[in-house]
């Protein structure tokens, strides 16, 4: 007899949703949290998307613990002395059932273990699994943790122990360890006043703003961020490790260029930072995905690499929450059929196959080695922003020269060859067409 019928490692978004799932079906559901409650381990600079919460909590917007709803998305192109954004703002983003939110993670992540509790799951605190427990077949049937005592058995354990799974490794399913897939995402929380944030970005009340960055970055492949939330901003940025590695600057140092911009200056002047955070991301998307399932053995969330770093969207939680819940739904068929192999388990790789988690990461997989690549990150900001200066630039006695002649005159000195800037179009297409 097993303590348990489910064992969920990991009180992330993942978890916390894969937990409430099986709770509900009367099944027994234990949740380990290596932190001192849900949340207390995790940075996010993010939005929250959350609109796979519609199947597991009506009208959620009601109780989310939230700081403000997102309703202005910028995107800035930056160079060293220039900047271009394309700012789309929308009201109905302001009304439910919303579209996406700011939010702290430890607000977040508390409530959405608390909302698993609340329907039979036992949550545990300040808990490390140290490794899986398998049989003489190496089937997965539970768990080592660092209490005395504290092995615990269960039909099905689902991995949602965050990037670089520890359990994914030692099951020999995550087998992609290259550092060119990984972000190092660092981030500021500085404090500013309510009425300053809504007058330095243009909105009131609950609104909130959304600003995508690349460049500004001191010549490391990445990008930045910041979000508003209620009375403070998020501010940062997210570097590729081996380009981080191959120069001297630390990632506080690429900060505090970033917010030395003419275009990001005016927006944090006067602000404290509070607190700063680091955090490492899975960028490949399916190109490092691990194997996703074994005998007695899930694996969701970050710790299946389901992070969408795609320049346009970058998405995490709500591809964290869904492969929980999914992983759930495919563990509770198992139990229920009494089959817990990979192939009683199969069910989960179908519900993800079938909806946005997997059909999305397949259609955009070019998306990050694109985005993060060279040309991109270096080369295509300075192009645009060069062009729209060319066409703006004001300089009588001389007639106007024309887009096509400004934009051969700047992609030749910029040295952007016809063949690149053609495949890099037809690869941005495939994806995002």
């Amino acid at each position: 007899m097993s303590d348990f019928d489910v064992i969920v490692v990991g009180a992330g978004p993942a978890g916390s949703c894969a937990a409430l799932t099986i709770a509900r079906t009367g099944k027994s559901v234990a949740l380990i949290e290596r932190g001192p409650f849900p949340g207390s381990k995790n940075m996010y600079g993010g939005v929250v998307y959350p609109r796979i919460l519609d199947a597991l909590i009506p009208e959620w917007w009601n109780e989310m613990p939230v700081q403000r709803w997102v309703t202005r998305r910028s995107t800035m192109l930056l160079t060293d002395t220039q900047s271009l954004s394309i700012d789309f703002r929308s009201d109905a983003w302001g009304d439910a059932p919303y579209n996406g939110a700011t939010a702290f993670r430890p607000d977040f992540d508390n409530w959405l273990a608390n909302k698993a509790v609340e329907a039979g799951a036992t949550l545990v605190c300040s808990t490390t699994v140290t490794g899986l427990i398998t049989n003489a077949n190496g089937a997965v049937i539970g768990i080592h943790t660092d209490r005395p005592d504290g092995d615990l058995t269960a039909s099905v354990v689902i991995a949602c122990d965050g990037v670089n799974s520890f359990l994914a490794k030692e099951h020999g399913m995550y087998p992609h360890t290259d550092a060119a897939h990984f972000t190092l995402g660092v981030k500021e929380t500085i404090t500013l006043s309510k009425e300053i944030i809504d007058e330095r970005f243009a909105v009131r009340g609950n609104q909130g703003v959304d600003i995508e960055i690349l460049g500004g970055t001191s010549g490391v492949n990445g990008g930045g961020f910041i979000y508003t939330n209620l009375d403070s901003l998020s501010v940062g940025v997210v570097l590729k490790l081996p380009k981080l590695a191959a120069q001297s600057k630390r990632p506080e140092e690429i900060i505090a260029g970033l917010k030395s911009h003419s275009a990001i200056a005016p927006l944090v002047e006067g602000g404290t930072i509070s607190e700063y955070s680091a955090h490492l991301i899975p960028e490949a998307g399916l190109k490092m995905m691990p194997t996703l399932l074994d005998d007695g053995l899930l694996v969701a969330g970050d710790a299946a690499a389901m992070c969408l770093a795609a320049g346009i969207w970058l998405e995490g939680v709500n591809f964290a929450m869904a492969s929980g819940m999914y992983a759930a739904q495919a563990a509770c068929e198992a139990i229920e059929k009494g089959n817990t192999s990979a192939k009683g388990l199969s069910l989960y790789k179908k519900l993800l196959e079938d909806t946005f988690v997997l059909r999305d990461h397949r259609k955009l997989r070019r998306a990050p080695q694109l985005v993060l690549s060279d040309r991109v990150q270096h080369m295509y900001p300075a192009l645009i922003t060069s062009v729209v200066q060319g066409m703006f630039h004001v300089n009588n006695p001389l007639p106007k020269p024309g887009l096509r002649k400004i934009l051969k005159d700047e992609r030749r000195r910029l040295g952007i060859r016809t063949i690149d800037l053609a495949k890099d179009a037809i690869t941005g297409f495939r994806s995002f067409g």
